[in-house]
């Protein structure tokens, strides 16, 4: 795939098919949600391309993300996980996902949907964008402060507004691509795909 893409993507094959395959393609699956919400937290302070690298480790790590897997890890759990060079050694941000996993259960417990809960920040459906360079995509914004909020109020941490906002971002709730990158166009119709 040749053409102009965002800004932030640098030479890295990996990178190059994260923008062109995967950022700003919408996601609607309750556990994929949980996942790229919980890797996004880990990204506090790094680049986002370190956790990409590490997002198969990650994967294996913590039971490929499953809340109810994740939700029973113990304190002897997290030594192992504190020992683990393949992920990013914070024993905050390990925590973090052990903890977001017990929200998330104690939240589909009533039998409420993750997903539509997420998407109900943007109504329901992607807010697309017109930007022309990066200088204008904001970091955060209204509807991620709102989710930072609610996610906060059901347990969950590394959920800042700035976090909600890249998550947002990376599973196509918001369109951000520039409008000059070679997938904008793919992205919009992407969004259009679902009711």
């Amino acid at each position: 795939m040749d053409g102009n893409r965002c800004g932030w993507v640098g030479d890295d094959p990996l990178y190059r098919a994260y923008h062109d395959h995967v950022w700003g393609r919408p996601v609607y699956d309750a556990k994929e949600l949980f996942a790229k919400l919980c890797l996004d937290g880990q990204q506090a302070g790094l680049s986002w391309i370190t956790i990409l690298k590490k997002q198969q480790n990650y994967e294996q790590a913590f039971a490929n993300f499953d809340p109810a897997i994740i939700a029973t890890f113990d304190e002897i759990k997290v030594a192992e996980l504190m020992t683990n060079a393949g992920i990013v050694r914070n024993r905050l941000k390990i925590e973090s996902i052990i903890r977001n996993a017990k929200g998330y259960l104690a939240y589909t417990a009533s039998g409420q949907d993750f997903s539509t809960f997420l998407w109900s920040f943007v109504g329901g459906k992607p807010i697309v964008n017109r930007f022309s360079s990066m200088a204008q995509m904001p970091s955060q914004t209204p509807e991620s402060e709102a989710m930072s909020k609610a996610l906060k109020k059901l347990g969950f941490n590394f959920v800042g507004p700035t976090i909600c906002y890249a998550f947002m971002q990376a599973v196509g709730m918001v369109n951000d691509h520039l409008v000059d990158c070679m997938v904008y166009d793919a992205c919009c119709r992407d969004h259009q795909v679902r009711d």
